[in-house]
């Protein structure tokens, strides 16, 4: 089967609006996962019991079951329950909770390497814990996460073709349906790996370009504790 330019054409518009729907759900998705899993972290340090031992278990369950499962259950179970939830919104409660469970690993791996000393002067300077955590702990904590945040950001892209499973109308499923209806293959799924491919790419190049920004901040901030005037 050869190539057909102007069955591309013809298909762009359709195979462009599955790119939104993927590049919203991911974005929200994404929001949802850092949000959700900065609770995951601070709850799990938390020294009572009766709050970290269930939100370890909560992680460990999401962690482990497979994200299409889920998706399942918050579109197709949850209505049994009373509560129905649009596809869309399913699909990014579902991408924001799974890689909630995984970010908020990250985060809890940041603020760990965050020195005791920064807690204990902060301690001493009579902060309270909303001013120690958004003016001590986060700051430190953040740049070192960048990369692995950003993994999980590409890695969220790349699953929302299972989103079609509860149907998204999102990139694979669009192309998917073009397909179907038309006979022809070839196009529209190279042109989904081909739109997938450089978006990754894109991703990868900025992922650099904040690396890059948070190491010389990084060294700023450095210099300038190691030149400061002792008073």
């Amino acid at each position: 089967m050869e190539w057909d330019w102007d069955f591309v054409r013809q298909i762009t518009p359709q195979l462009l609006e599955g790119a939104r729907i993927t590049v919203v759900a991911t974005l929200l998705g994404f929001a949802f996962a850092a949000v959700f899993g900065l609770g995951l972290a601070i709850a799990r340090r938390s020294r009572n019991r009766a709050l970290s031992w269930p939100t370890a278990a909560f992680a460990e369950f999401v962690r482990g079951t497979p994200l299409l499962v889920q998706l399942y259950f918050l579109f197709y179970i949850l209505p049994d329950l009373g509560l129905t939830l649009s596809p869309l919104a399913a699909g990014v409660i579902g991408l924001g909770v799974h890689y909630g469970t995984y970010t908020a690993e990250v985060y809890r791996a940041g603020i760990d390497n965050v020195p005791r000393g920064q807690w204990e002067a902060a301690k001493a300077c009579n902060l309270s814990a909303s001013q120690t955590w958004r003016h001590i702990v986060l700051p430190q904590a953040i740049r070192p996460m960048v990369p692995a945040l950003a993994n999980y950001f590409i890695a969220m892209f790349k699953e929302t073709p299972l989103l079609s499973a509860i149907t998204v109308l999102e990139l694979m499923n669009q192309a998917r349906s073009i397909a179907n209806y038309n006979y022809r293959y070839i196009e529209p799924i190279t042109m989904v790996g081909a739109f997938f491919l450089a978006i990754s790419l894109v991703s990868v190049a900025l992922i650099r370009l904040m690396q890059r920004h948070w190491g010389r901040l990084g060294r700023l901030g450095s210099f300038r504790r190691n030149t400061a005037i002792p008073s």
